[in-house]
């Protein structure tokens, strides 16, 4: 258990990456497994109906979920860390702000804690690559012969980040009013209210607005390449 005496909670997609992992991840596998980009459309476009249609987000984390049963656990992990080899590169791959805020916090020797409803597939890579000690995220469902069921165990989403950021603070013995906070969207306003000092990222405007109400710091989206570390 760390010695740290507080955690900063980054959610990880447009909050440190500028990207939604999952879905940039998929459009990687689906090339990967001869997708044209076709199948990919068709995906998306069936997610975004869902969407449109007010299912939860939570059910909509299920069903990308889905895509995938049938996968053996070590293909995919092994796709997900190529993806992010590639990802890392780009010049726009990462929030500026965030790095910064990130740099911060290892100086400080903070716990650092990744909370995604991505998974854990594509976001070890870039928790070594930040030195996140702890990574909340969705857990697909692996079978006894290694294959992905097609299920999860729990979408990391909402309330279910809001109860894994308290159970981190809670399990350090931590003071929940000397923890940070990064969020990008209404759905991390649970995260957000866990920790004493929240910071969103300028990316939702009903987040934004209620940030602004709060009196929390707001962090420009502008995107950045990654740093080299020391």
């Amino acid at each position: 258990m760390t010695s740290a005496c507080r955690s900063a909670f980054f959610d990880a997609d447009e909050t440190v990456i500028t990207a939604k992992s999952m879905f940039a991840f998929l459009r990687h596998w689906m090339a990967q497994n001869g997708d044209s980009g076709s199948g990919y459309d068709r995906v998306m476009a069936d997610i975004r109906t869902l969407a449109a249609d007010n299912v939860d987000r939570s059910e909509i984390n299920r069903t990308y979920y889905r895509l995938f049963k049938g996968v053996p656990q070590r293909e995919l992990v092994a796709a997900g860390r190529d993806w992010y080899d590639r990802y890392r590169n780009g010049p726009g791959a990462f929030v500026g702000a965030t790095l910064d805020a990130l740099d911060r916090h290892r100086a400080a020797g903070d716990l650092i804690c990744l909370v995604s409803g991505s998974f854990r597939a594509v976001l070890e890579p870039l928790a070594e690559e930040i030195a996140a000690e702890t990574i909340l995220c969705t857990e697909p469902v692996v079978g006894e012969d290694g294959l992905l069921t097609g299920e999860v165990h729990q979408p990391m989403i909402g309330a279910a980040k809001t109860a894994a950021v308290a159970g981190v603070i809670a399990a350090h013995r931590l003071s929940p009013a000397d923890c940070y906070g990064y969020g990008d969207h209404l759905s991390d306003l649970g995260l957000l209210e866990q920790v004493g000092n929240p910071h969103v990222v300028d990316v939702d405007p009903e987040l934004v607005a209620l940030a602004k109400e709060r009196g929390w710091p707001v962090l420009p989206a502008a995107p950045a390449a990654l740093r080299q570390r020391d």
